[in-house]
């Protein structure tokens, strides 16, 4: 369990203020002149030196993502943050911006100062209106106090910019998220290029998440020795596990990387819904990952390597857990209908393939459907997974595939049934 010493998010539930004032007593924009004293290399090799891999659901190596930025370069640089927080069952971002948005912009004044930039774009997703107030308000607490802008008291010119959404789930995707900021359709982009090379305004740009940002001040104050002694190997420091669905207290909480599943919810959660024995089925990382079904969940520990070998990922680390009521094809039919309606519709395989795999779900769920149905419906996932732009045909596609894989008998006892009561109807 992580020691509260050890937690970097110390106001997540919102208890003391979010000004900058009571920033400043928690420790936030302590000793941050120090660090740009330092120079660019010094934070990026902390970074690296820390094992941070990014909050955000890939989870890339972030001071190896810094490092790739351009040294020398005539054209200006920007450092994106992704609080386009759209991934069903993700809330962990929201709660950053609400309660610690100064320890967000000190983050990003330390990114933008590794990475060259003097301008950082905060793009939040459409829904989030309050959180884009509180953090705007902090933004210019921050400009007032001179902690940012020109000629501020870090020796580093920074404007960070505020860019509201307008609840596009594409716009997540990075290079999608790059056109939004520019005036256009929220499409994804071609790569490579990468937008390391050419991203926004066809200038090197690094998009991170909010929580890879907002760690990283507390690594260089720590130490990147503090940070990777936390978590397992590979998967080290800390994490804003959010969790969601049928437990007795739902939660945002800040644990170690590599925590037991059923530790966390035990903890932080009241535990599952009717004991642990009633435990049907957990999506560990928001809608989009493959879920695992119950008997993998005795002894599994939540981080990026052990979930990858379960065929599944930590994505944001959005852990829905679903019960023994859980109609498992109905609810993933509705997930099914939403990646189908946020498709942006560039790519054939995402665009035509997440509306067939709903409506087939759909059938499913009622037991319209032949058994043959089922392979063929995993034969289309493979067909849309790999063959798009972005990673939303593998984000319609997995939750599908896990489906079959862990609960193809509860398709075929539907499909039973249904046939059973029409045959008797006939009769």
């Amino acid at each position: 369990m992580l020691a509260d010493k050890d937690r970097i998010f110390t106001n997540i539930y919102g208890f003391q203020d979010a000004g900058l004032a009571s920033a400043r007593a928690r420790g936030t924009w302590e000793r941050t002149k120090e660090f740009i004293d330092k120079g660019h290399d010094w934070i990026i090799n902390e970074v690296k030196a820390s094992g941070l891999r990014g909050r955000g659901g890939a989870g890339f190596p972030t001071g190896l993502k810094w490092s790739f930025m351009p040294k020398a370069d005539t054209r200006p640089s920007y450092l994106v943050i992704n609080a386009d927080e759209s991934e069903p069952g993700s809330c962990k971002d929201r709660e950053i911006m609400r309660h610690e948005p100064h320890v967000l912009i000190e983050g990003a004044l330390v990114a933008c100062y590794a990475m060259r930039a003097h301008v950082c774009y905060i793009y939040l997703r459409g829904e989030y209106i309050r959180e884009r107030e509180r953090l705007q308000a902090a933004v210019d607490e921050a400009y007032a106090a001179r902690l940012i802008g020109k000629d501020n008291i870090h020796g580093w010119d920074l404007e960070v910019v505020l860019h509201h959404g307008a609840g596009a789930y594409i716009c997540g995707e990075e290079t999608a998220m790059l056109e939004s900021l520019e005036g256009k359709k929220g499409q994804p982009r071609l790569k490579p290029p990468f937008p390391a090379n050419v991203g926004l305004y066809g200038a090197p740009t690094t998009v991170n998440n909010v929580e890879s940002i907002a760690v990283v001040p507390t690594i260089l104050r720590r130490g990147s020795g503090w940070f990777s002694a936390l978590g397992k190997p590979n998967n080290t420091g800390t994490k804003l596990f959010q969790i969601s669905g049928h437990v007795n207290q739902p939660c945002v909480v800040e644990e170690e990387m590599g925590i037991p599943l059923r530790e966390l919810l035990d903890r932080h959660c009241g535990g599952v819904r009717g004991g642990w024995d009633n435990l049907l089925a957990v999506i560990p990382g928001g809608s989009s990952m493959p879920l695992l079904p119950a008997a993998q969940c005795q002894d599994l520990t939540l981080d990026f390597d052990t979930l990858s070998k379960l065929k599944s990922g930590m994505g944001t680390a959005a852990i829905i857990v679903m019960d023994k009521s859980t109609d498992i094809i109905k609810a993933f039919a509705r997930i099914a209908y939403f990646y189908k309606h946020e498709s942006c519709g560039q790519c054939t395989p995402c665009r035509e393939g997440t509306g067939w795999m709903w409506r087939v779900l759909e059938r499913m769920a009622k037991g319209q459907a032949e058994k043959r149905e089922i392979d063929l419906l995993f034969d289309v996932t493979k067909q849309i997974e790999g063959h798009t732009i972005c990673a939303l045909g593998e984000a319609a596609a997995w939750p599908v595939q896990g489906l079959i894989r862990n609960f193809r008998h509860v398709i075929e006892e539907r499909i039973d049934q249904y046939q059973a009561a029409h045959k008797r109807a006939a009769e």
